[in-house]
């Protein structure tokens, strides 16, 4: 095992805490073989967070901070955290935080919460943050048994951002029922824009095989993307030119066999894309976007409709829109989850840290409670925007 770990031996387990890449890099059978045991979602496998990390920009600032658990030569639980440096504030988060959508720790059957519990102290007291934020917290987060105990080492409290998480899910056992208990306007918004965009050209909707190179679709997909981020004032560095980032992502959903990606084609152009994948009997958008210069028909929103269809055809029990709570998604919903975040402060300037945002939120809150940010102003961190 790698020199630069430190272990503790805690109820017949040994804890490990990674800090190298060299290290991370080496642990991808062990953890592979955990994610495969504990069903785990694919924003907590070793292939996603090794993709992060060898794409993410801004490296000088940031860390590696893994917590691991082993019991003998099996790896039983993962704490897959980082760090970052923001206005001199060194925060705790969840690795690969800016492209995960639920963020918690990674277990296996039977494993110790007295371990996990003891790796959480050690990772409190190597003393490489100031304060902690993790975010995207469905309600059933295993993380909440670790971080937010009253007998946890540093104890993080629920912080006031929250996110919505819409869902379609309902008896349906085919699309075209769900389709058809859609309201009428709805019905003929969706049958309009096909009619529009056929004046165009062939529309076609369909899910890419496997074989199809996925280049092309994802330079698409980023250009498309990033004349939207630019329109609304936001910045997104999954699509920056020449970044490698969106690329090794999805290829590490193909690699596992779980992407998706549906294509709304109108003659020779692709209009719109989803960059979907399936996991737990559910289908889950990751990436949806639309050509603006067809924007009269609502190319994305005709793409929804059909993947919607195409998922209640294949059996699958959920259409999972995962964060944010556009309204666009909010129409079709049938459930909504809140997804919560804690926080906590290790040292002083992150006490200070934590003060001045609470402070903030709440001059915020009095002056117009509709504008609340939904990430933390003291950590200087920008609104998400990947959708």
């Amino acid at each position: 095992m790698s020199a630069s770990a430190e272990f503790t031996a805690v109820d017949g387990r040994k804890l490990e805490i990674v800090t190298s890449e060299a290290r991370l890099t080496a642990l991808a059978p062990a953890w592979d073989t955990l994610w495969r045991q504990a069903d785990g979602l694919v924003f907590q496998s070793h292939g996603w967070i090794n993709a992060w990390w060898r794409t993410t920009p801004g490296r000088d600032q940031r860390g590696l901070l893994i917590g691991l658990v082993w019991n003998g030569e099996n790896l039983e639980a993962v704490l897959p955290f980082a760090t970052i440096k923001r206005r001199g504030i060194r925060i705790l988060e969840w690795a690969a935080k800016e492209h995960s959508d639920y963020g918690d720790i990674l277990v296996a059957p039977g494993w110790s919460r007295e371990a996990a519990a003891a790796l959480w102290r050690a990772i409190a007291a190597a003393g490489r943050f100031d304060m902690a934020y993790l975010n995207r917290l469905v309600p059933e987060a295993v993380a909440r048994q670790i971080l937010t105990g009253d007998n946890a080492a540093l104890r993080l409290r629920p912080n006031h951002r929250s996110e919505i998480n819409y869902r379609v899910s309902g008896s349906w056992n085919r699309g075209a029922l769900w389709f058809e208990q859609q309201s009428k306007k709805t019905r003929q918004n969706y049958r309009r824009g096909r009619k529009f965009m056929e004046e165009s050209g062939e529309v076609r909707f369909r899910l890419m095989s496997p074989e199809e190179p996925l280049e092309p679709v994802l330079l698409r997909v980023a250009a498309l993307k990033r004349k939207w981020l630019e329109r609304h004032g936001h910045a997104s560095d999954l699509f920056d030119e020449g970044s490698p980032a969106l690329a090794a992502l999805v290829g590490v959903m193909a690699k596992l066999g779980i992407l998706r990606v549906f294509l709304l084609e109108c003659g020779d152009s692709v209009v719109a894309v989803s960059i979907n994948l399936v996991q737990r009997d559910r289908m889950m958008a990751f990436v949806t976007t639309y050509d603006p210069d067809h924007e009269r028909a609502s190319p994305g929103m005709v793409l929804m409709m059909d993947y919607i269809q195409w998922s209640i055809d294949q059996g699958l029990s959920m259409v999972d829109f995962l964060c944010g709570g556009e309204d666009f998604k909010r129409r079709f919903a049938t459930q909504a989850v809140t997804l919560d975040s804690v926080s906590g402060a290790r040292t002083l300037l992150g006490r200070l840290a934590v003060l001045a945002d609470g402070a903030q939120h709440a001059i915020r809150s009095r002056r117009a409670p509709a504008q609340a940010a939904d990430e933390p102003e003291a950590a200087g961190e920008p609104l998400p925007s990947r959708r």
